[in-house]
């Protein structure tokens, strides 16, 4: 059995604005693998603000359906998701998405396109941000205290996607195929 007969079932687990959208689409980028992500699957659910694995009876029917090999947790200070996700800004009629750190509107406040003005979604307000995170740690302790006992749980901590990547990649190398070997560290 060839080496890209190999099948991962990993999770990436990481409160909202950790960072696991963009970590999912680079490990697809740089590796043989499909993405199925429970945002994609559950958005109406995302919309809802659950999330899945949440809850360790998910992460039971979880495994017990699928064998997972590896859960990749994103470990995020908690202040720098609040700045992260209050720094976003929303164009309601054409989805268009502001943040305030690395992708301001030209007039804050105001879409660039039409001057029409800005939405914060509740979600992404100060105080509904606060009670996310601290609904998800209180969440999932523990499923991560599951999948510690288990010996899958892998968790990379830092501030910002663009350092913790080449670790998550570091560690996924030893796991899948690369795509291609022109594939890099960079995102």
């Amino acid at each position: 059995m060839g080496a890209s007969a190999r099948l991962l079932r990993a999770v990436i687990m990481g409160a909202p604005g950790s960072g696991k959208g963009t970590v999912s689409s680079r490990i697809t980028t740089h590796f043989e693998l499909k993405h199925l992500s429970s945002g994609d699957l559950l958005r109406d659910n995302m919309l809802r603000g659950t999330g899945f694995p949440r809850t360790l009876p998910q992460a039971e029917a979880l495994d017990r359906a699928y064998q997972i090999d590896t859960v990749i947790n994103l470990n995020v200070p908690f202040e720098v998701i609040k700045q992260r996700l209050t720094a976003r800004w929303i164009h309601p009629a054409s989805g268009r998405v502001y943040n305030i750190e690395f992708n301001p509107p030209k007039t804050v406040g105001i879409d660039d396109l039409t001057g029409e003005p800005l939405i914060q979604r509740e979600d992404d307000k100060p105080e509904t941000v606060i009670k996310r995170l601290k609904a998800y740690e209180d969440q999932t302790k523990p499923v991560l205290e599951y999948y510690q006992k288990k010996g899958v749980l892998e968790t990379f901590s830092g501030t910002e996607t663009n350092k913790i990547w080449p670790y998550v990649y570091a560690f996924l190398q030893t796991k899948v195929p690369q795509r291609s070997q022109k594939a890099s560290v960079t995102p």
